[in-house]
């Protein structure tokens, strides 16, 4: 493994973090970052759509209080991981089995990593949960697996949702497919482009500026709307995994109360079938509960690590 930037100036995450290069099986580059102390064990993190390995510097740090070191990466076309087409600011997978190839390059990293010799688990934040899913189907093995806000189905109104069926599917084998999506645009991330009066990210005006800030000074980690084709390859594994009974491990999923951009009535349906399986609603947070104020994190850091300590 090559080692790749890591920008701890924005990250605020624990000494001894690094970040490598890594390259999946089809030739794609992608980056992943290590904190390596932990006692218990180790923490896989996949992060959401648009973000980036700095953006959990801070819950490494949450989870190394706890006992646990932390892994995670860029998805292939954000971050700085590679992009996949020529317009680098448009959100794009050919196939959202394409992140699996991800997965694996990361797994067969781990025995290279100076890791604790604990077990591995996961925890899977929206996009990145629709991603974590399908890795246990897959046969990711943890004992135990936490998500918040996962991307088991997107927040959209039915009419919208039909529309978006006949559009994406006429226009997934042209040009058009590649450009953004209706709504959609920009070379800016959701976050650098929004006030913090309204967004749909957090409450907590602290954490909303900790990830302004990244993206400020390091421009390059931004992405910005999804493409037509990735809309398309979104609803399609959607649709697979929900015809998919739960995995037959511990899980816990955290649902913010104000929760606008994943579907609030996948996850409670999904949670209410996972055998093992527990939901947390949060009364007043948004769609990153690791990104709240501090009484929120750390009730969920807490809950979240309560689950992996029972399962070591």
């Amino acid at each position: 493994m090559k080692p790749a930037p890591l920008f701890d100036d924005v990250a605020d995450g624990p000494d001894g973090g690094a970040a490598f290069w890594l390259t999946a099986r089809d030739g794609v580059r992608i980056r992943i970052a290590v904190w390596p102390d932990g006692e218990k064990g180790t923490v896989l993190l996949f992060p959401g759509r648009t973000e980036y390995v700095e953006k959990y510097g801070r819950a490494a740090r949450d989870l190394r209080t706890r006992g646990y070191a932390t892994v995670t990466l860029d998805w292939r076309g954000q971050g700085l991981a590679e992009r996949m087409l020529n317009a680098p600011e448009v959100g794009f997978v050919d196939d959202f089995m394409d992140y699996q190839l991800d997965v694996m390059a990361l797994a067969r990293a781990l025995p290279a990593l100076d890791l604790p010799s604990g077990p591995h688990f996961l925890l899977a934040h929206s996009m990145g949960g629709a991603i974590g899913l399908r890795a246990l189907f897959e046969g990711l093995k943890v004992p135990a697996a936490a998500f918040t806000a996962p991307m088991w189905d997107i927040m959209m109104p039915t009419p919208m949702r039909a529309a978006a069926r006949v559009l994406t599917t006429a226009t997934r084998p042209t040009p058009l497919g590649r450009r953004f999506a209706p709504g959609t645009s920009g070379n800016r991330s959701y976050v650098d482009a929004a006030a913090f009066e309204g967004n749909d990210l957090t409450a907590d005006a602290e954490m909303f500026a900790y990830m302004q800030r990244q993206v400020t000074d390091h421009p390059e980690l931004t992405l910005g709307g999804p493409s037509l084709i990735w809309v398309h390859e979104a609803m399609r594994e959607i649709g697979q995994l929900a015809h998919r009974p739960s995995p037959d491990i511990p899980a816990l999923t955290f649902l913010g109360g104000e929760e606008r951009i994943v579907s609030p009535d996948a996850i409670r349906q999904r949670m209410a079938r996972w055998p093992g399986g527990r939901l947390i609603e949060v009364a007043g947070a948004r769609h990153e509960v690791m990104m709240e104020g501090p009484d929120t994190r750390r009730m969920v850091f807490d809950e979240i690590c309560a689950l992996f300590d029972a399962a070591l």
